[in-house]
């Protein structure tokens, strides 16, 4: 969590510091070369050029040393700060670098051929042409790319939190609970305790394969279309929505639309789940479970899709995402299926449990899932995403 702070406060201080197309230069007190760049710099150079910003650091510094080490690894060099010579130029995508004494020249890196050494009078018009390329590209500061590279970290650092607590806001599910609290309860009227387990644990199994295998599908055609700020726009603001919609379930439950099973459909639901008092039959409704009361869960799940897929994980990391978020999501149903078979509660205690606490059910799935889509807007407006 550390360095989830740390990485924060640095993507909030370069956001700050960065503005329009600026020239970054590190240089050494008492360094010949040093002067002879800046002074060709102010006296040619920045005249012809009156809307560049230049920002001096003086490299022995230990805040202008973390900045450079920075500014290395962004720009994909490999240098030992100790033994790194001055000045060094970053502008737009373009990097200068001494490569030695007032006899040396500057390496420069960003053009072809890559990286190459220009001397004397050379280095001047190679800097001068980094310059106005950076200009006409529209280039904004090399601190970007240092926030970009920040802002990457911070939300690869926060994706599993983020996805422990939508995972743990989609769980607390009234609905799917109502499903198998009524398909337990079933066969303990029957008089058939010892399939209790092994049919909860069937109808589980259903869940979890069928929202993972649709998550799956979500997440490999996103990967595939290759869509980005409208997906995740859409799905955030559709979580806001839907968080909204289900906090007033605490204030106003059932009043106008509910985000539950529609009245209209549940007889339907109870004489299927009824009938349903097999394994395979468990199996069967859970499958339909998945598919059919997907409103109840949809506004987490489709969130951390996209959020998976804005920073970038792989196929197989979003499989193991996917694989812990499905877990984390049955774990209630789980609990449920074993209390009840170990007779630590009953069926009618669940179910008056679960009818008692719909409005705070609703209210706290419905703030994480305003939180999780303001938060993912938020990210993607500042270029964390």
């Amino acid at each position: 969590m550390r360095k989830a702070l740390a990485a924060l406060f640095t993507v909030i201080l370069v956001s700050v510091c960065v503005s329009g197309t600026e020239l970054l230069f590190f240089r050494r007190h008492g360094c010949s070369h040093c002067a002879r760049v800046e002074e060709a710099l102010e006296r040619d150079i920045l005249p012809r050029y009156p809307e560049l910003e230049v920002r001096y650091y003086e490299v022995d510094e230990p805040q202008a040393q973390r900045l450079l080490a920075k500014l290395l690894k962004a720009y994909g060099i490999e240098l030992d700060l100790q033994e790194i010579h001055t000045p060094l130029i970053f502008v737009g995508d373009y990097a200068l670098v001494a490569t030695g004494g007032l006899a040396g020249g500057l390496r420069v890196y960003g053009m072809e051929p890559e990286p190459f050494e220009a001397v004397g009078p050379a280095e001047d018009m190679m800097l001068e042409e980094a310059i106005r390329r950076a200009i006409e590209e529209g280039a904004p500061s090399p601190l970007s790319k240092i926030k970009g590279i920040e802002a990457k970290q911070l939300a690869e650092t926060l994706t599993i939190p983020a996805l422990i607590v939508a995972a743990a806001a989609d769980s607390v599910n009234p609905c799917t609970f109502a499903v198998l609290i009524l398909l337990l309860g079933t066969l303990l009227v029957a008089g058939r305790r010892g399939k209790v387990l092994w049919v909860g644990l069937s109808f589980v199994a259903a869940i979890y394969i069928s929202y993972f295998l649709m998550g799956l599908g979500i997440f490999t055609a996103i990967q595939s279309a290759g869509v980005q700020r409208p997906f995740v726009l859409a799905v955030s603001s559709l979580a806001i929505l839907l968080g909204l919609w289900n906090m007033k379930d605490y204030f106003a439950y059932g009043k106008w639309f509910t985000i539950e099973v529609p009245q209209r459909w549940r007889p339907v639901v109870k004489r299927l789940t009824s009938s349903a008092v097999t394994i395979p039959g468990a199996f069967v409704v859970g499958v339909l479970d998945s598919f059919f009361l997907l409103p109840c869960s949809s506004g987490p799940y489709f969130a951390i899709l996209a959020l998976l897929h804005g920073v970038g994980v792989s196929r197989l990391l979003g499989v193991l995402y996917l694989l812990l978020y499905n877990f984390i999501f049955v774990l209630p149903l789980l609990l449920i299926t074993l209390g009840i078979h170990l007779g630590f509660t009953t069926t009618a205690r669940a179910e008056r449990w679960r009818s008692a606490r719909l409005g705070t059910l609703h209210f706290v799935a419905g703030l994480v899932m305003f939180l999780l889509g303001a938060g993912m807007i938020a990210a993607l407006q500042l270029g964390y995403l």
